[in-house]
């Protein structure tokens, strides 16, 4: 009865109000700076057309060092949008399946020197892990670079 009566006086006093106002206000602030704030803490995963943006930009980037080369222009297509699939059994709970190439086209200036296309279909085929019947490489029209300047 004794300790009823203190928690009632507590919970009534100015004390315990102006602690749960201001744990109250914390707690909004806290909510309200993460919301503004890109903390990281959960591993958002990029969408399929960034990731084929991304992986277009460092193919355009590694084929235009080839020896040969010239302009160069790459399209790429993808087979899915990429998923998140739930295991079982281990540590991790989900793991990230990227989308994967479907097929790659390259069209460079160097495209009709067949040395060129074997050192392009290389470096493709390798750096993508895909087979060289994915990707066709041809040569770039010389009216059309010049009318798209």
């Amino acid at each position: 009865m004794w300790k009823r009566k203190k928690w009632n006086e507590f919970f009534r006093s100015k004390r315990f109000l102006h602690a749960a106002v201001f744990t109250g206000l914390v707690a909004i602030l806290l909510i309200f700076v993460s919301s503004k704030l890109d903390l990281n803490l959960f591993q958002r995963q990029p969408d399929a057309d960034t990731y084929s943006e991304e992986l277009k930009s460092r193919l355009l980037d590694i084929v235009s060092q080839i020896d040969g080369v010239g302009e160069v222009n790459v399209f790429l297509t993808m087979d899915n949008s990429g998923e998140n699939v739930y295991l079982t059994n281990t540590d991790t709970k989900t793991k990230s399946i990227e989308p994967t190439v479907r097929g790659v086209v390259i069209v460079c200036e160097g495209g009709d020197d067949p040395v060129v296309v074997n050192r392009v279909l290389g470096a493709v085929t390798r750096s993508l892990s895909i087979s060289s019947d994915k990707v066709y490489i041809t040569k770039l029209d010389s009216r059309k670079s010049t009318v798209a300047e």
